[in-house]
């Protein structure tokens, strides 16, 4: 598994793909075949380093798609772009084909990979238990969509009614205690604990902390001895927990596509902070397939420039970091949806396609990583 998926990682494919000019921050790959359709990815970097990392997979009996929002730092959606796929396409195999319970032991077993690597990192780089990301996974195989998500991070499809009338369809679980529903749960899994999830200016969060209520990482809030383990407090200060705070448990949603299914469109909180779930529906459906991840991004980009009565022209000169005042990273994959017996006949002869947004958009650094099971670590 490791020599094949080693291989496989290796494979960017970058053809068609390019840099917005007026935009150094903006990389994109404006349209691409899949299995059973096209997509299309971009990318805006808003971080000093890019936290967010997405990728496709394609082969002749299943797609996967993945959205990876880190927080703290890069490392984390790093080691889950360059593992997660791998572990879920082995244990597919091993299961006869993809499933709920393969989803959740894919993430299991990533969860546990990377916190090994924390507890064999603390002691030079105690700030990795700190670091964490979203995930958000699609997977389609034999007509049917899989969807698995941590954090929020958000899947919507695109769909046509029986009216013909566009309908946004939101697939995934917004796991943010900006929600009540979210802040509730969370009080639940705690009732001993009154300031489980406190509201620090103007914003809710757990502990004080972090808004999204499950992740892959943040080792701190998920082992109580890790954050009280006297080598990770010289970087990261002490938090009092009786248990963990967060969970790396997936939600999960299975749908057997149907014929007025068009697409779906995944992507980092980034996208949806600044577009409701119509609005970017709509603007799929009203522009050609070719470069809609870009369009989408840059309806996004416009709309948080106007927040600060600024032209997105103007916003485009601001440098990365300083970028992160203004807007966060931003991920947007959009899968089309075609007849999958006209599409399917042409990847026969492929086994495995991949293609990875860069590590870094600013450098275009397509991979960083001598080893694909490990991230990059400061």
């Amino acid at each position: 598994m490791k020599m094949e998926w080693s291989i496989f990682d290796r494979w960017w494919c970058c053809g068609g793909s390019s840099r917005e000019r007026d935009d150094g921050l903006m990389w994109e790959m404006g349209l691409k075949e899949h299995a059973t359709g096209n997509f299309s990815i971009a990318v805006a970097q808003a971080n000093e380093s890019l936290e967010d990392q997405g990728r496709v997979v394609t082969m002749p009996s299943v797609t996967y798609i993945g959205v990876f929002d880190g927080h703290g730092g890069p490392e984390a959606s790093r080691f889950v772009n360059h593992r997660l796929f791998s572990l879920i396409h082995e244990l597919s195999k091993e299961n006869g084909g993809l499933s709920t319970e393969v989803l959740c032991k894919a993430f299991d077993t990533t969860e546990k990979e990377f916190t090994g690597l924390v507890q064999q990192t603390g002691v030079t780089r105690p700030r990795i238990a700190s670091v964490g990301s979203c995930c958000l996974v699609g997977a389609i195989e034999a007509g049917v969509l899989y969807v698995a998500n941590l954090g929020d991070s958000r899947a919507v499809l695109g769909l046509k009614n029986a009216a013909g009338l566009t309908v946004a369809e939101r697939l995934s679980r917004d796991h943010n205690v900006a929600q009540a529903e979210v802040r509730a749960e969370v009080e639940r899994d705690h009732p001993d604990d009154s300031r489980i999830v406190v509201r620090t200016q103007g914003v809710w969060r757990i502990k004080g902390i972090i808004q999204v209520s499950r992740s892959i990482g943040d080792v701190y809030l998920k082992k109580p001895e890790i954050s009280r383990d006297p080598q990770f407090q010289r970087s990261i200060p002490p938090i009092p927990l009786k248990r963990p705070v967060m969970t790396s448990v997936p939600s999960i949603r299975v749908r057997k596509l149907q014929p007025q299914d068009t697409f779906v469109i995944f992507a980092s909180d980034g996208l949806w902070e600044q577009l409701s779930d119509e609005n970017a529906v709509d603007i799929v459906f009203s522009n050609p397939r070719k470069g809609i991840a870009k369009r989408l991004v840059k309806a996004a980009l416009n709309e948080a420039a106007k927040k600060r009565e600024m032209r997105y022209e103007e916003m485009a000169k601001i440098e990365k970091g300083v970028r992160r005042h203004f807007h966060d990273d931003i991920t947007v994959i959009v899968i089309f949806l075609d007849d999958p017996k006209r599409r399917q006949s042409k990847f026969k002869g492929l086994k495995i396609d991949s293609t990875s947004a860069p590590v870094d958009v600013y450098s275009l650094k397509a991979d960083e990583l001598d080893d694909p099971s490990r991230p990059v670590l400061r």
